[in-house]
């Protein structure tokens, strides 16, 4: 036995830990056991299910039947500390990437790549699950990660009658992470199973409309595995210690059998998936700021204007007559995270503490949450050397990314004709009509509201490309941007746009609003747990 193990219990089976060189890539963890071969094939597998479902268990089996291990063998293998991954599961953001090599043609005849995706739908909120939505992203667009899926694994068990709400937001997370060309290679792991068929499981899964491969039967394809295998085996359960091995092992048997038919989808629309929804969520946010912004100066203007009609004569007798209005003005700041020690230890290492602006628009394109890139050029909101945030869709060179963003503020002034004519008149003609600061004021609120107008468009367009290419466009994070759309939309009157938002809306049905609803109250546990207020709200 190679001294890079560790014995952890004599058994029978004698259990040993696998220790594989560990790579920690920012928040991305990559353990490996053996040495890649440049010919050999590998497939990938991408876990997800709640903490408790057998994730670790089932990922220990797929070692061990990888490198060929039988049931009279008496050993068993762990790459995953479960006693030590059950502590820390709900402390991770972790995207962790189990890599076996080296056993090719022990059982298999290619090597296997694991992606786990620990902590989600966890207590903490969601802003975590956007971080490992960005994770998954990180690992499928870069160079030395994953370019294809060969299965996407919905941990579940089999005495699962009905998908809990957790468990139902963490299903259709995930499934809002992928193109529509992933659908067949989303498949059930039913854990916990004594080998009959899990009739309430896959009941449930029907029931909650979950998206997937599906047999001949017109069921979800599944898989079976006990999650027992590594339990001390006496002369008394010797028999049921079998039984649970050969359960698994039928089930290994029969998911290799789908790898090898099934071929594998690239990631190319899985990434822009993930792109386009991370452009929608930086949009909006944007957008509302903007939105924010432009009811100030609308405010301004009006409160402009009933002081000129009030005080026209005055200003007619005296240019050095002033009026006083709240003057809007962007103030470029230092970011201050809220909370512990912690909590601020944490957010600067996830990247919550810078933000990607533009210096011409003057706008925050990408805060919070641009966590990966280390300049603008990378940023998700970047496409094709231009911003699609900002308002005037400026090249990446003009952009910075720093521990500051631009927060839009009010201060009291005094203002001269003078002042308000060089605000506000465009021309030297204008300025020697007496009517044309009224009338300019005006067209600026006209300008103001068309590029409101314009700004709800390009939202919109960034929904209308996800329903072109999500396999899930009807997300969870999805529905609050629909709200927020519809109903300025229809504040716009924009009866066209609605009605085909009001559409896309009308299609979230209970599975989505049992997920929304498990959104919602961990939104507010999170709130509870990381302190008074997330950094970013302030």
């Amino acid at each position: 036995m190679s001294r890079k193990n560790i014995l952890i219990h004599s058994g029978p089976p004698a259990v040993y830990q696998l220790r594989p060189k560990k790579q920690k890539l920012g928040t991305l963890t990559r353990m490996t056991v053996g040495e890649k071969k440049p010919n050999k094939i590998n497939k990938t597998i991408l876990h997800v299910g709640e903490t408790g479902a057998g994730k670790s268990t089932l990922i220990n089996a797929l070692i061990n039947y990888s490198m060929g291990v039988k049931f009279e063998d008496e050993v068993w293998f762990q790459i995953v500390d479960e006693e030590r991954r059950s502590q820390a599961e709900g402390q991770t953001s972790d995207v962790i990437v189990y890599e076996i090599f080296g056993y090719e043609d022990q059982t298999l005849p290619y090597s296997l790549t694991i992606i786990d995706t620990p902590g989600y739908g966890d207590t903490r909120g969601i802003e975590y699950d956007d971080i490992i939505s960005e994770r998954l992203l990180d690992l499928f667009g870069s160079d030395d990660g994953v370019a294809e899926i060969h299965a996407v694994g919905l941990v579940m068990k089999a005495t699962e009658n009905r998908l809990s709400d957790r468990l139902m937001y963490v299903f259709n997370s995930v499934m809002s992470l992928f193109g529509k060309n992933m659908e067949k290679q989303i498949v059930a792991f039913i854990t916990h199973s004594d080998g009959k068929t899990p009739k309430n499981a896959l009941e449930a899964l029907e029931a909650a409309k979950i998206k997937c491969a599906k047999n001949k039967k017109n069921e979800p394809v599944h898989f079976l595995f006990d999650n027992r295998q590594h339990e001390e085996r006496t002369e008394e359960n010797e028999a049921s210690s079998k039984h649970s091995w050969d359960i698994t092992q039928t089930g290994m048997d029969h998911m290799m059998e789908f790898l090898g038919k099934s071929g594998s989808q690239k990631l190319m629309t899985t990434v822009e998936v993930l792109k386009e929804r991370i452009r929608l969520k930086a949009c909006i946010q944007n957008l509302r700021e903007r939105i924010n912004l432009t009811e100030l100066k609308q405010t301004e203007i009006r409160e402009t204007e009933e002081a000129v009609k009030k005080h026209e004569e005055e200003m007619k007798k005296n240019q050095k007559f002033t009026v006083e209005v709240d003057e809007v003005y962007k103030d470029y700041e230092e970011i201050k995270l809220e909370g512990s020690k912690w909590t601020k230890w944490w957010f600067v290492l996830l990247g919550f503490d810078k933000a990607v602006c533009c210096k011409v628009c003057e706008e925050n394109c990408h805060y919070p949450g641009c966590t990966m890139a280390l300049i603008p050029e990378h940023c998700e909101v970047i496409r094709r050397g231009r911003c699609t945030v900002c308002t005037k869709k400026c090249p990446a060179s003009s952009h910075v990314k720093e521990k500051k963003k631009y927060v839009p503020k009010t201060r009291k002034v005094q203002k001269t004709i003078k002042d308000l004519k060089e605000k506000y008149e465009k021309s030297k003609e204008e300025s020697e009509k007496e009517s044309s600061i009224l009338e300019n004021l005006k067209k600026e609120m006209i300008k103001l509201t068309a590029e409101k107008k314009q700004w709800f468009y390009e939202s919109y367009q960034h929904v209308i490309r996800l329903e072109k290419i999500a396999l899930n466009v009807d997300a969870v994070s999805t529905i609050v941007h629909l709200d927020f759309l519809i109903e300025k939309m229809k504040e716009e009157e924009d009866t066209e746009k609605v009605q085909k938002l009001e559409e896309m809306r009308s299609r979230v049905d209970e599975r989505t609003r049992a997920a929304h609803w498990y959104k919602f109250t961990q939104i507010q546990s999170g709130i509870r747990n990381i302190g008074k207020s997330f950094p970013w709200k302030k």
